[in-house]
């Protein structure tokens, strides 16, 4: 009796994993196992990355608070201090929105704790 196998899940398989290689250069899209390679090194960056997103984004609002923080005269650290001391529940997300896009509502803020 000849061997059987599975040729429609196999390439169900295949065609999943050339469709999430689309848009890749030359044979990384089309050729299975450069494209096999490609998916799964992509797909390790995508998890990494998800986790550094989140550190980047911090970074980015310490940035901005500083930046609207010494305007008033006061730097990150002690601004956020203070922050903390006034028992002011606003997070970096929040100030950095209200430093870059509502500057009159941030030097409230920064009137309240001064």
């Amino acid at each position: 009796m000849p061997r059987s196998v599975n040729a429609v899940a196999s390439r169900a398989r295949r065609k999943k994993v050339l469709k999430l290689a689309k848009g890749n250069f030359g044979s990384r899209s089309n050729v299975w196992t450069v494209a096999k390679n490609t998916v799964e090194k992509g797909l390790q960056y995508a998890y990494r990355d998800r986790k550094n997103k989140k550190r980047e984004f911090r970074g980015l609002w310490i940035q901005r608070i500083n930046a609207a923080a010494r305007l008033h005269g006061l730097s990150y650290s002690e601004f956020i201090g203070k922050v903390d001391a006034a028992g002011i529940e606003l997070n970096r997300k929040v100030l950095a929105d209200l430093a870059m896009n509502h500057p009159k509502a941030f030097a409230a803020v920064v009137n309240k704790v001064k």
